[in-house]
């Protein structure tokens, strides 16, 4: 891991273009040299890693396409609307936010789910940890890192 960190630092002084899909093929080459069991493990730390640079790289804003991103990022913004998928079909549809907001907490309304104030995901953490804790025989000591989620979250609704 630490040679492809200063890989990943040497990579962004020298800005080529299209230098950070140059190494997430060269990282999922390296990945793909691992046993199987450990490939899952080693592409989410990557891909955290190379997530991390492109939003720190100061110059992956100066493209064009980046450019019309922020554009339309800005339009959206100021205009307080919201881009989804549309219901059927493939495609876009751009509402006001509280257009978006009302809609999604009608069908949650409509359809009988319940709402909780707080995150349980913590709470499964702590029993997953202690039941991988626990299993002494089933899951190798040195191994037991690989089946615990470092950040776990509850998933963010998202209506279309």
């Amino acid at each position: 891991m630490r040679l492809l960190h200063k890989e990943l630092k040497y990579n962004m002084h020298t800005k080529k273009k299209n230098w950070i899909q140059t190494l997430a093929l060269e990282a999922e080459t390296a990945i793909n040299q691992l046993p199987a069991t450990e490939r899952v493990v080693y592409r989410k730390l990557v891909a955290d890693q190379i997530d991390k640079l492109q939003r720190h790289n100061p110059t992956h804003m100066t493209h064009p396409e980046a450019k019309m991103i922020h554009s339309i990022q800005r339009k959206l913004k100021d205009n307080d609307a919201t881009v989804t998928c549309a219901d059927k079909g493939n495609s876009m549809v751009i509402l006001h936010t509280h257009q978006y907001e009302t809609k999604l907490q009608d069908f949650l309304r409509n359809n009988d789910f319940h709402t909780i104030t707080t995150d349980p995901t913590p709470t499964f953490q702590t029993q997953i940890r202690a039941a991988i804790r626990q299993s002494l025989t089933l899951i190798p000591k040195e191994k037991k890192w690989k089946y615990v989620n470092m950040n776990p979250s509850a998933p963010s609704i998202k209506g279309l």
